[in-house]
């Protein structure tokens, strides 16, 4: 355990803004370092015994701490014993919606997920009825985890949201369900639920638990059903002027025989590397489709905001021939994400690919071209450093796919770029959403001044 950098000096601070500081700070500790003692807290915070003494009391006292054990088992009185955070003071909610399914994960005040619980969708059906659903399915989740109400949720969906207004943009692809959705969480609960585009949501979660632990810049490149991206500059997340940053899917790239518009992404970088695409590569190089690309998912619009489109050659996620995905039951609905039908077709071709070794190696050094196209222009206008590629298909390629992008970025880009497959997988925009959550329920429940510290988005 190492103690913190002490916060810049400069202006005298209050009594009050000081034991806000201060409680801050040792609630932080507890967060990363575990349960602890008084006097380890006063080491690590460099306070005096008298000043922790006080902050432990007012901390019990509002709550937000109590005595979970002692620090050796020979060891008694009150200098033994181990004070950690009330991880059941506040549940948080997080939510990954897609067009045809929702995920919610319930966790406690560390982000421990408590419940989690899959429903499918009917996008065709009335919105009214999958917002019912949907709410039924955050209903039971709660109640799994033994939860009364939330503190906090965090939603996580495809689309534009306006850094301004917090709500999803009005466009043509826009999933009207979702939008019914939030208003009815924001009406219903009166909690406060914190709207996010899904990849920035990936990249929290890279960011915290995954490939991105070391950096405080990178983008994440989000490789799914469709294509987007996440852009993360010294810590903190860069949405654009109408949330659009990352909508790598109408960047225009040679090889797709037309150029993308503004409805629509057909002929951008989508073409190249959305899981239609994707598909259709496999089949070119002569790959078998079938059980080996997975189950179906049929008019599943793009990851990461993009419209609608369709790959080249005209060859759609539905056009691709694989066995029919199961009816929807109890037991798949509670499943992992990785395990659930949503999946793209493509993941599960770029891990036979990579499994089948010399025989998938022509089809992965193709892909990895075309993905290195969008990479290369992604770094020559921000010069990130790294580039994860995440997703169900970035991840699933894993470090063979990232390494051959590699590769061909250093004969398109003068600019030294480390590439990482992704670790988090499909299960990132959930684990984001719950990260999400927990930060602004913390900034309330510890109080919003604190010393300095990284800045994570």
């Amino acid at each position: 355990m190492q103690p913190p950098r002490a916060a810049a000096t400069g202006r005298t601070a209050s009594p009050a803004t000081a034991r806000q500081i201060n409680d801050r700070l040792a609630l932080q500790l507890l967060q990363s370092e575990g349960p602890l003692t008084a006097g380890q807290l006063k080491t690590l915070t460099g306070l005096s015994r008298p000043t922790v003494a006080d902050l432990v009391e007012r901390l019990q006292e509002a709550g937000l701490i109590a005595v979970v054990g002692e620090s050796g088992a020979q060891r008694r009185g009150p200098n033994a014993r181990l004070y950690g955070i009330v991880a059941d003071r506040a549940h948080l909610v997080g939510l990954d919606l897609r067009t045809h399914s929702i995920t919610v994960a319930v966790a406690d005040l560390l982000g421990r997920v408590r419940a989690e619980h899959t429903v499918p969708i009917n996008p065709d059906g009335a919105a009214d009825t999958a917002v019912a659903t949907a709410l039924a399915a955050v209903d039971k989740a709660l109640a799994a985890a033994g939860a009364p109400a939330p503190h906090t949720i965090a939603v996580g969906a495809p689309g534009l949201v306006d850094p301004a207004t917090g709500r999803l943009g009005s466009t043509d692809w826009t999933t009207t369900w979702h939008v019914g959705l939030v208003s009815a969480l924001r009406a219903r609960t009166g909690v406060p639920v914190l709207l996010e585009n899904e990849v920035n949501l990936a990249a929290i979660a890279e960011q915290r638990d995954g490939a991105a632990r070391d950096r405080d810049t990178f983008v994440l490149l989000w490789l799914g059903h469709g294509t987007g991206a996440a852009v993360v500059l010294d810590g903190a997340l860069r949405r654009g002027t109408s949330g659009g940053t990352g909508e790598i899917g109408f960047l225009p790239v040679p090889g797709t025989g037309a150029l993308p518009s503004a409805s629509g992404c057909d002929g951008g970088f989508h073409s190249l590397a959305g899981s239609a695409a994707i598909c259709a590569l496999g089949a070119e190089h002569g790959l078998p489709f079938g059980d080996a690309v997975g189950p179906r998912r049929v008019n599943e619009r793009p990851s990461g905001g993009g419209a609608p489109a369709e790959a080249v050659s005209g060859v759609s996620d539905e056009a691709v021939p694989r066995a029919p995905a199961p009816a929807p039951t109890e037991a798949t609905a509670e499943a992992p994400t990785e395990a659930r039908t949503d999946a793209p077709p493509a993941e599960s071709l770029v891990r036979a690919a990579v499994a089948a070794g010399d025989a998938g190696a022509a089809f992965l050094d193709a892909l990895a071209a075309r993905i290195a196209l969008g990479v290369a222009a992604v770094c020559a206008v921000l010069d990130p450093g790294c580039v994860v590629l995440g997703g169900e298909i970035g991840c699933g390629g894993g470090a063979e796919l990232a390494d051959r992008v590699t590769g061909h970025l250093a004969r398109l880009s003068p600019l030294r770029t480390d590439v990482r497959a992704g670790s988090v997988g499909g299960r990132a925009v959930l684990r984001g959403a719950v990260l999400a959550a927990r930060d602004a329920a913390q900034n309330e429940l510890f109080g919003a001044a604190g010393p300095a510290t990284s800045r994570r988005p």
